[in-house]
């Protein structure tokens, strides 16, 4: 008879174990599907953003990549050494972000005298900037046609609030940035920039 409650405050408590252990493992896959979604969104994002550029370079007008897109793709950048291609977004907004690199206001646009700005995450579009090196040629055509070739100069990591841009006396330049470390999880006040001139 003493056995019997014992058995059953077993039972409970494995029964306990079992639902705290499935709630834990719940908890778990919907933390993997959070850390996936903004991946697998920014590769889904660069395939429909591929395609409205497409479009644009037939009629050189702005296409929007789906109905509800408050941005359009300005160029597609690429670095053949590493066989990376990325379409830049003509807004510089923190939404525009999660979906491509975009244009920063306060730089000169593609082809301009002055250095053009793009800008990106380091864990998913620009992650491949830690690989650039001085030397490297980065292309940057925009959907009018305007194909601009860049050499890859040198790096620098700067505090978000201490980045200039260049004097634009020193030609067409283009500057790619990120935050800075690449492996960081946490936001920070660092950037790393590549700085590129033009070459053709």
């Amino acid at each position: 008879m003493i056995l019997l409650p014992r058995i059953r405050e077993a039972a409970q408590k494995r029964g306990l174990r079992v639902i705290l252990l499935s709630a834990l493992c719940l908890a778990g896959v919907a933390d993997i599907g959070r850390g996936l979604y903004v991946p697998a969104k920014a590769v889904a994002a660069q395939f429909l953003l591929e395609r409205a550029f497409t479009r644009s370079l037939a009629d050189q007008r702005p296409r929007r990549p789906w109905p509800w897109a408050d941005m359009t793709p300005l160029a597609r950048l690429s670095v053949q050494r590493l066989g990376v291609t990325r379409m830049v977004l003509d807004s510089g907004s923190g939404q525009a972000l999660a979906f491509g690199p975009t244009l920063l206001p306060g730089g000169a646009a593609p082809g301009q005298p002055g250095t053009t700005i793009i800008a990106a995450h380091r864990d998913t579009h620009f992650r491949f900037l830690r690989e650039l090196h001085q030397g490297d040629v980065v292309t940057l055509e925009t959907r009018t046609g305007l194909k601009r070739r860049y050499r890859v100069t040198g790096t620098d990591v700067v505090r978000w609030d201490r980045y200039a841009v260049p004097d634009s006396a020193s030609g067409e330049r283009l500057d790619l940035t990120t935050c800075f470390p690449f492996d960081a999880i946490r936001r920070g006040p660092w950037r790393y920039v590549v700085h590129a001139q033009v070459i053709a």
